[in-house]
């Protein structure tokens, strides 16, 4: 029996989204013929966790779980672990390994400058002193999760010539795209990208097209521009890679800790003894 690489995407009301996870996979696939590859997501799909754990036990003497998700909260941090220890249980003959999430990491941000280049290109190269940045992530009521992007935007701003990198949400928490904006206005910026901080498209980032055009609107004398997603380039194949390689490492073969800093997940999990539930 070999290993099974099992891919836990979020998943997505949007079938283009899930759609693009199972391209992904099968790009993976061919960068790695010698391993098994399955598929499974959190919500909003067909397989879901416990089924997909299942099947990757199947026929395998180690499972290696891979969440293909940016930010380190409740999914990451609690569900996951959750369903995870939940399938050692019912598979006692196999090994389940937990590799970290994607998490902010310099592969990540070479890819977020990639589709930054590519949006300036599309503005005919503006200047970039004078050209705004909004990193936009979901959002979370985990301070460690928003943090990563907050991480990011700043790694943006020192690896660019932008002046003004702000991080703004889509949801759950605070600033919104709507004040970032006002700000880089306020400014002086003359043109303001948004850069989407997501995996894959889905019901956020049709609401990110239509928040810009509403902007556009509001400001007709800024130049805005909306840059693609991260998407699944080289970049995040090869994070992904390094992230497997960590998880199976024997001479790195410690437990797999979740980024915690004394979150409310972890909290929870002490006082209550119990895995994180929708």
């Amino acid at each position: 029996m070999s290993d099974t690489i099992l891919l836990v995407g979020h998943g997505s009301r949007e079938p283009r989204g899930n759609e693009e996870i199972g391209q992904f996979a099968e790009q993976w696939r061919k960068r790695r013929p010698d391993d098994r590859i399955e598929v499974c997501f959190i919500e909003f799909a067909d397989v879901l966790l416990d089924e997909g754990l299942d099947r990757a036990a199947a026929d395998s003497a180690r499972v290696i779980v891979v969440p293909l998700i940016l930010g380190a909260a409740g999914h990451v941090k609690m569900e996951i672990p959750h369903h995870v220890a939940e399938a050692r249980s019912r598979h006692p003959g196999v090994e389940f390994v937990l590799a970290r999430h994607l998490g902010a990491d310099v592969k990540v941000l070479n890819a977020l400058e990639a589709e930054l280049g590519k949006a300036m290109y599309a503005l005919d190269l503006p200047d970039a002193k004078n050209t705004g940045v909004v990193l936009l992530g979901r959002g979370s009521s985990d301070m460690v999760a928003n943090g990563e992007i907050a991480k990011m935007a700043r790694w943006l701003f020192e690896s660019t010539d932008h002046e003004m990198v702000d991080m703004a949400f889509t949801s759950i928490t605070s600033p919104k795209i709507e004040m970032a904006v006002q700000r880089q206005v306020a400014c002086g910026m003359k043109q303001i990208i948004v850069l989407p901080y997501y995996l894959y498209s889905g019901v956020l980032i049709e609401r990110i097209a239509r928040q810009v055009e509403r902007l556009k609107r509001q400001y007709p004398s800024i130049a805005f521009g909306l840059a693609k997603y991260i998407g699944f380039s080289t970049h995040i194949y090869d994070l992904l890679d390094q992230r497997v390689a960590q998880a199976t490492d024997r001479n790195m073969n410690r437990p797999q800790m979740p980024e915690c800093d004394g979150c409310k997940y972890h909290r929870f999990a002490e006082e209550h003894g119990a895995g994180h539930h929708h």
